[in-house]
Parts: C-alpha cells; structure tokens; sequence
C-alpha cells in the first residue's frame, strides 16, 4: 500500500505585490502555503534581501560591518551602487537616522533630495525606512514620497499615530506603504483595515510586524509572524494577506553580542560571530513568513542566499 502523505488544505492566499519599477522590479508573495511547505503549495516568488545603507556615516557600527564597505559609507550614491556592484543586492534600504530629532535631526527637504538622487542613480527597488518619530516621520517621508513621484518606493514605518498623512502622500504619489505595528496581530490587522479605508490598494501595502535578534526575544516576533501566516493562508482573514517585511540588521547589529570585541575569548571571532548572528536571525523571519529581508553584511546574505536555495532545491 503506497503512503500517503497527510496534508493541510489552505482555503486562503498571500497576495501578490510587484516592488520598484522598471526591468528589475521584484514580485514578492503569492504563497498558497507555510514557508517552504512546497509539498502542500506553491511559493512562486522567493524572498528577497535588500541591503542596508545609511543616510550618514555611521557612527556606531561594529567594525565587522563597516569593513565591506569601506570607502563608501560617507556617501549614500555609491554606498548603495557597491551593493548593487559588488554584492549583486537586489533591492536597497536607505535608513535615514540622519533624521532622528534626537540626534543629527536633518531637514525633510535635505532628506528628500538625498532620496532622490539614490533612486535615480539605482536600478532596483528602494525602501525608504524613517525613524518611528510620527511628528518627524510625517515631514520627511511625505516630501520624500513627492519629491520621488512615481518610483514606486516602499515607505516606512508607517504606523497608526501617522498613517493618514504618510498614507496619503504614498496614494497621491504612487509609492508602497510599509505597515507597522509593535508585535501584535491585531494591531498588525487594524492597521491594514485603516489604511484600506484610507485608499492604500492592496498592491501598495505590505505587513512590517516589527522583528527582534536572536536572544533579544525573537521568538515573540516569530509566534507573531506565525499566526499572521496561520489566519492569512488557513481562515482566510483578507487583511492579513499581505506579504511581510522584515527590517532585521539593525536589530542584530546593535546587541552586544555583535558588536563585542575579542575581550572574552569565550565568544570566538567577531566577525563570525555577528555574520552567524544575522544569517540565523534572517533564517527565523524566513521560516515565520518573511517576504523580504532587510540585512547589512554581505557574508549573512551570502548564507542565506544558500539556505533558500536548498530549501526550494527540486527533490
């Protein structure tokens, strides 16, 4: 008698969303099952990993992660055309800390002129990540979405306290919205709802749930990502459908662990050790649902490059 292997029926589908414009826009979603779960469905599109510049050099990076871009990380352009050049990114991530009212706090039309010459100078899709200050978010990602009119970036975060102005800059000037909530699924659903009753289309919305490092309480954003998949493709819940963005370098980057030196030897090398940090981390948002990854080190990217690739191989 031949086995037959049991299998979940999924009554439900992760929509499919097409980011950036041009020949190497990429198409995100579409999944009809749980990750990688290619004997009960299909996953057309593979996750995609953006690489992360800075808008200004940064200040507190561990000098594993500055070492790959060594040269370049004074100037946005051609930081942004290295990955691109050199480390093959398919799509960037400009996270504009320059902004932060706590620190450089740097103007929204600087900002947004700064944005524009990175999206005219690449050829991939751009993700335009703030700070979470609604006030100063507001400002900039709204001069940010006109100046940019019709390049169809990914903006965020936005989140309840500022979706409305940002919402509706993203609507009028064509860009995505990345949607933001703090590790929960009904906030993560509410939003959705907000931003639909707003006019954001179902092609320009995309879920960030909010995600955290190893051993910095992943497995909160893990269970999230988890039942966001579980209600989207299983109880057909249509607002949550969405694919899902996962902002993870900086979270991995800035724990101790990453940026510790060679002071206990205990901990082993620290490049390694912050490579190993961000793949396994990058891993875990993959198996929960995530759609695109936002990663800094080319070495992480390279072992989850392969990871996908096993994961999808032809048995």
């Amino acid at each position: 008698m031949t086995f037959a292997r049991p299998k979940t029926v999924y009554s439900g589908k992760i929509k499919e969303m097409k980011l950036g414009t041009g020949p190497k826009a990429v198409t995100v979603g579409g999944e009809t099952s749980y990750p990688f779960y290619l004997f009960e469905g299909e996953m057309p599109h593979l996750p995609r990993i953006a690489m992360e510049i800075f808008d200004s050099p940064p200040a507190e990076w561990a000098p594993a992660a500055l070492e790959p871009f060594e040269g370049v990380t004074d100037d946005p352009v051609a930081w942004a055309k290295k990955c691109i050049n050199d480390y093959k990114a398919e799509m960037i991530c400009l996270q504009l800390v320059g902004t932060d009212p706590n620190g450089l706090n740097k103007g929204a039309e600087e900002t947004a002129q700064l944005v524009k010459k990175v999206a005219d100078a690449i050829d991939v899709p751009l993700i335009v990540w703030g700070t979470a200050n609604h006030e100063k978010d507001t400002e900039v990602l709204r001069r940010v979405a006109e100046v940019c009119d019709g390049k169809r970036l990914i903006l965020g975060p936005v989140e309840e306290g500022d979706h409305k102005k940002i919402g509706a800059s993203a609507i009028g000037y064509k860009h995505t919205v990345a949607a933001s909530t703090p590790i929960d699924i009904n906030l993560a659903k509410q939003l959705n709802i907000l931003l639909g009753n707003l006019g954001v289309s179902d092609d320009s919305l995309i879920i960030d749930p909010t995600v955290s490092a190893i051993g910095y309480g992943i497995e909160y954003a893990y269970s999230v990502m988890e039942r966001i998949r579980m209600a989207a493709l299983t109880q057909q819940d249509a607002k949550l459908q969405f694919p899902i963005i996962c902002n993870l370098a900086k979270e991995v980057w800035k724990t101790k662990e990453a940026k510790a030196g060679t002071e206990d030897p205990r901990m082993g090398d620290p490049k390694k050790r912050g490579i190993l940090l961000e793949a396994m981390t990058a891993m875990c948002m993959l198996l929960a649902g995530g759609d695109v990854l936002v990663m800094r080190h080319p070495d992480a990217i390279k072992l989850v490059r392969e990871m996908i690739a096993d994961l999808t191989a032809k048995q």
